[in-house]
C-alpha cells in the first residue's frame, strides 16, 4: 500500500516542509492562548495553529459557514490531493473509487460553544441553521468528498486520541479489501477552547507551566506535568501500489501494518502494565509480517504524563526485548503537542518522512530522565540514521489502541 501525498496544518507550520523543518530543530509550538481570554483557566498556555489563512483553500462563504476543524482539514486535504496529483487531469483516479476517512475527536467544538452562548443570551432563534452541520464530526470528511467529488466509502472515525490512526488503519483495510483504490485518510481538530481546556485542566491531565510553555511538553523526563493541547490537521493519500505506479505517482513509503485492540480497562487511565498497547504493537507487526528486529523507529504516543509514558515505556520493552535499546522510541508530541483525533496521522505522517528521509525529530525538553522511561527517545537533538521499518502508536481515553506501521519503498 503506497503513501502518495502528504499535507499537515500544524502548531509547527502550515505545510509538510514547514513542520518538518522545525521538527528537525527542535521548535517548540507552545505559548500562551491568543485565541480568546485565557486569563480565568488554570491553563492559560496550548500549541495553536499560527498565521493559518483558510482564504488560501476557500472563499469567504465556506469559512463562515465552516467549523475551523474543518478548515484545517480542507487544507490539508487540498495539499495532500495536489502533492499526490491526483487533481491532475492525465492521472485522476475513478472518483467511485476514491474514498475519504477524516476523523476527529470533538468536531466542531468551538461552534457548539459560540451556538450555547448565543441560546442562553439571545434566545432559539438566533441559533444559527449552520449549527449542526459545522459541528458534526462528519463535517470534514463530508466537505473534502465533496469538494472533489470523491464517491467512495465515506465516514468519519471518533476514537479520541487514536481517532485517525484508525482513520489511516481503516482506509489501509479498505484499499486491502478492494472497495477503493485511494483514500484520503487522516484526522483535524481545533479543540483549544475556553470549556475543552478548562475540562482537561481540571481532570489534572494537562501541564500547568504556564510561566514557561514551551519546556511543558516533555515526554520521558521526570518533571513531566501533563500534556500540552494542540490543535491543526493531517491528511495522508494511501493508494494501491498498482495503481499508483501505472499513473506514475511519486510513492513516500509503503504502509505495511495494523494492529488495534482496547485495554478494556478505565475510561482515561492506561492499564499500568501497558498491556493493551503491547498486544496493539504486536498484532500490527503480524500483520505486517515483520519481526521486531527489524524497526529501527517508533513515534511514541508519549503525551507526558505521568501514567502514560511509563506504561508505554513497558509495553514496548515487552515486544521488542534487548532490541528495544537499539531503536529509537521518541515523542514528537513534545513539539507539537497533544493534536488529539489528528494526532494519530500527523505522528504516521511523521513516520512516513523518517523512513523516506532517514531523519528522526528529537524528543525535546530531557533534562531529568525518568528512570522507568530508560529507551533511547533522541533526547533534545535530531538523529540522522538508516530507518527501514517506523511504528507509530495512539492510545485514546476509553482504552482505543492502534500502532500502524510503515516501510521505506526500494521499488
Amino acid at each position: 500500500m503506497a503513501v502518495t501525498g502528504l499535507g499537515l496544518v500544524t502548531p509547527l507550520g502550515n505545510t509538510v516542509e514547514e513542520t518538518w523543518e522545525a521538527l528537525l530543530a527542535g521548535k517548540s509550538g507552545a505559548a500562551p492562548i491568543s485565541r480568546f481570554d485565557a486569563s480565568r483557566l488554570p491553563v492559560r498556555f496550548a500549541c495553536e495553529v499560527k498565521g493559518f489563512n483558510p482564504g488560501l483553500y476557500m472563499d469567504k462563504k465556506e469559512i463562515r459557514r465552516y467549523d475551523l476543524f474543518s478548515q484545517f482539514a480542507i487544507a490539508a486535504a487540498v495539499q495532500a490531493v495536489k502533492d499526490a496529483c491526483l487533481d491532475a487531469e492525465q492521472s485522476r483516479p475513478d472518483p467511485k473509487r476514491v474514498g475519504v476517512i477524516i476523523g476527529t475527536g470533538t468536531g466542531g467544538i468551538a461552534t457548539f460553544e459560540e451556538q450555547c452562548r448565543i441560546y442562553l443570551e439571545h434566545g432559539p432563534g438566533r441559533v444559527s441553521p449552520f449549527f449542526v452541520p459545522m459541528f458534526m464530526p462528519n463535517a470534514a470528511s463530508a466537505l473534502v468528498s465533496m469538494r472533489y467529488g470523491y464517491a467512495g466509502p465515506n465516514y468519519c472515525t471518533v476514537s479520541a486520541c487514536a481517532t485517525s490512526a484508525h482513520a489511516v488503519g481503516d482506509a489501509f483495510r479498505l484499499i486491502q479489501m478492494g472497495e477503493a483504490d485511494v483514500v484520503v485518510a487522516g484526522g483535524s481538530e481545533a479543540a483549544i477552547t475556553p470549556l475543552a481546556i478548562a475540562s482537561f485542566a481540571n481532570m489534572k491531565a494537562l501541564s500547568e507551566r504556564n510561566d514557561e510553555p514551551e519546556r511543558a511538553s516533555r515526554p520521558f523526563d521526570k518533571q513531566r506535568d501533563g500534556f500540552v493541547m494542540g490543535e491543526g490537521a493531517a491528511v495522508l493519500i494511501l493508494e494501491e501500489l498498482e495503481h499508483a505506479r501505472r499513473r506514475g505517482a511519486r510513492i513516500y513509503a509503503e504502509v505495511v501494518g495494523y494492529g488495534m485492540n482496547a485495554d478494556a480497562y478505565h475510561i482515561t487511565a492506561p492499564a499500568p502494565d501497558g498491556a493493551g498497547a503491547k498486544e496493539a504493537m504486536r498484532l500490527c507487526l503480524r500483520d505486517a509480517g515483520l519481526k521486531p528486529e527489524e524497526v529501527g523507529y517508533i513515534n511514541a504516543h508519549g503525551t507526558s504524563t505521568p501514567q502514560g509514558d511509563v506504561a508505554e515505556t513497558a509495553a514496548v520493552k515487552g515486544v521488542f526485548g534487548e532490541h528495544a535499546r537499539k531503536l529509537v522510541f521518541g515523542s514528537t508530541k513534545s513539539m507539537t503537542g497533544h493534536l488529539l483525533g489528528a494526532a494519530g496521522a500527523l505522528e504516521f505522517a511523521i513516520c512516513v518522512l523518517v523512513v523516506q528521509r532517514d531523519k528522526i525529530p528529537p524528543t525535546i525538553n530531557q533534562e531529568e530522565p525518568d528512570p522507568e522511561c530508560d529507551l533511547d527517545c533522541a533526547p533534545n537533538r535530531a538523529v540522522e540514521r538508516e530507518v527501514k521499518v517506523a511504528l507509530s502508536n495512539s492510545f485514546g481515553f476509553g482504552g482505543h489502541n492502534v500502532c500502524l506501521a510503515v516501510r521505506k519503498f526500494e521499488g
